[in-house]
């Protein structure tokens, strides 16, 4: 599950981001873009194994922020950039200092909803909800908060959309929809971007919306198909320690305590308030939903454990021979879990292993290779950031104060989880005809005899869920490619099954873990991708740009108003 930052909502609407995963014209050619060609790279095999596996193994105790795992991967990954042949990124250093704040919760009591026409219920953590708190105090406290279902708890002015139109929200708590209204449509139209999830039906924009509204606590339910994910994911990245950006003393209002509920304990809570979720669902679909209160009132109550510590972005280079001053990003994750609910063989650590210790060791493989090439005319950064897992805070904290500057920043490219499946026909490109990006990536998968597909799951909303969103929100071009599902061995058919069965049993759980047996033939192939992307942003004297009608256009255009971005 991918988070986002607290700040990512304001900066975001600020944005008019309204149009998210749209289908858009991979083909589309402008005219004046420099894509050069360039030759094949040198990429390890060996390197990808060897720091996959070193950094999935049980050593680095799967490797979460602020913890003795960090401090393994941090010299482990500048020892890896230094031998690929890197220098320090950050003004001699090899690290970008990032201020977190860990919150753990404990002593949970059972989330008690009492009214209505029966017996009070006694929710248990974990199973039936779980809930954290982003306010730094002590302990939290939800006493007889007033229930009300706000539908997708959605406040759209430019769309005429207000869920909580007429509430006081003060003191209360909200019952929300996840995902947004267009959910279950089967085209790309609609208020909402159709089937294609909006920055709205992301569980981040619902907790802070509810914050803004004054409400006292927020509640999502949750729904397998429209979150995309099930409840073992949920339950297990929201227990244990949670790491949030340091708020200050000007942080946006946040409730007291934001969490979860299982659909099936959310028909219950609608069925002792004499409604029906499922009615209830249909309605909050229709602009003009009014929000109804429950009659119920939510309790609960919890300890926290609060610490505040420096993690570490780790940022080498490879700098440019003719243009150093311009720059081309490499991104991916370093972070995962930590140690998190135990598998039934006791095994509590998430060893992250595809999400991401195959990022990071593409990282380490792509800088390898582009040392080995030798300089290119604009300068290679390599970014491994920290607490993705949190929401994505590490790549925007970097991107809030960048090292080298945005509009000095030409594009890049987000590696987040390789799914080693052997190879396949055609690469999963998230978020398509979003850039001129587009133009650099279609050279490369032509060199490679493969096709891009559109994502199957744009009601996910993947692009605004790993840390390239850190920069597209901030107007860098930035391309997020997945591995292929028509897979040479079994076409669609198995890879949509590699899929299922990777989220189903091992995506942020004990079992994502290195597999000496693996086919890396695929993950390779997509590597070779990367690397030319790389090398042709690298070696263009061109600018690409968000396509007319992006989201991120504006921003991207009055960066650059001014003289930079290759003026």
């Amino acid at each position: 599950m991918k988070r986002l930052t607290l700040a990512a909502t304001t900066a975001l609407l600020l944005s008019a981001c309204t149009t998210m995963e749209p289908a858009g014209d991979m083909s589309a050619a402008p005219t004046g873009i420099d894509v050069p060609e360039v030759a094949e790279g040198t990429l390890s095999e060996q390197t990808m194994k060897t720091v996959t596996e070193r950094l999935s193994s049980d050593e680095f105790e799967g490797r979460a922020p602020g913890t003795a795992g960090e401090e393994k991967t941090v010299a482990y990954l500048i020892e890896q950039f230094a031998r690929a042949g890197l220098t320090p990124g950050n003004n001699g250093s090899w690290v970008q200092n990032v201020p977190l704040v860990e919150i753990t919760g404990k002593d949970f009591a059972p989330l008690t909803i009492v009214g209505g026409n029966g017996e009070p219920m006694s929710l248990d953590f974990g199973d039936d909800w779980v809930g954290v708190s982003y306010r730094e105090d002590a302990a939290t406290s939800l006493e007889n908060s007033e229930l009300v279902f706000v539908g997708y708890g959605i406040n759209a002015p430019e769309k005429g959309w207000n869920d909580y139109a007429g509430l006081d929200m003060r003191g209360k708590t909200a019952v929300i929809l996840v995902n947004d209204p267009d959910f279950g449509a089967q085209t790309l139209e609609g208020p909402f971007g159709g089937k294609a999830m909006t920055y709205y039906g992301r569980w981040t924009y619902k907790y802070e919306e509810a914050g803004r509204q004054g409400a006292a606590g927020a509640i999502i339910i949750h729904d397998t198909a429209p979150a995309s994910y099930g409840w073992n994911v949920v339950e297990s990245s929201w227990s244990g320690p949670q790491a949030y950006a340091a708020r200050g003393a000007n942080a946006p209002m946040m409730t007291k305590m934001n969490g979860w509920v299982q659909k099936s304990v959310a028909e219950r809570i609608m069925q002792a308030a004499g409604q029906n979720l499922a009615q209830l669902s249909a309605a909050a679909k229709q602009k003009g939903f009014q929000a109804v209160p429950l009659g119920l009132t939510a309790s609960t109550s919890f300890e926290n454990d609060i610490r505040t510590f420096q993690s570490r972005n780790v940022i080498g280079m490879l700098p440019g021979s003719e243009r150093p001053d311009e720059y081309v990003m490499h991104t991916a994750h370093w972070d995962h879990l930590g140690r998190c609910k135990p598998a039934p063989d006791g095994d509590d650590i998430c060893n992250g292993a595809v999400d991401n210790a195959t990022g990071t060791a593409a990282l380490v493989a792509l800088a390898e290779a582009h040392a080995k090439a030798g300089a290119a005319d604009r300068s290679l950064v390599f970014l491994a950031v920290t607490a993705e897992e949190s929401g994505l805070l590490g790549a925007d904290y970097y991107a809030a104060n960048p090292v080298f500057p945005l509009d000095q920043t030409v594009g890049g490219i987000n590696m987040d989880a390789f799914q080693v499946a052997g190879p396949a026909r055609d690469v999963t490109v998230v978020g398509p005809g979003k850039s001129e990006l587009d133009l650099f990536m279609n050279a490369a998968l032509e060199s490679e005899g493969r096709v891009a597909t559109p994502n199957p799951k744009p009601e996910a909303g993947y692009y605004y869920r790993s840390d390239h969103f850190a920069f597209a929100k901030r107007g860098v071009p930035m391309l997020y490619i997945d591995g292929g599902e028509d897979l040479v061995a079994g076409g669609t058919i198995a890879g949509a099954e590699v899929a299922r069965d990777y989220t189903e049993n091992r995506y942020h759980g004990p079992k994502d873990e290195y597999n000496p047996t693996w086919d890396w033939s695929g993950v390779m192939s997509d590597l070779e991708l990367f690397y030319r992307i790389g090398r042709m942003l690298a070696e263009s004297d061109s600018w690409p740009n968000w396509n007319p009608g992006d989201e991120f256009k504006a921003t991207r255009d009055a960066d650059c108003a001014d003289g930079p971005c290759g003026s």
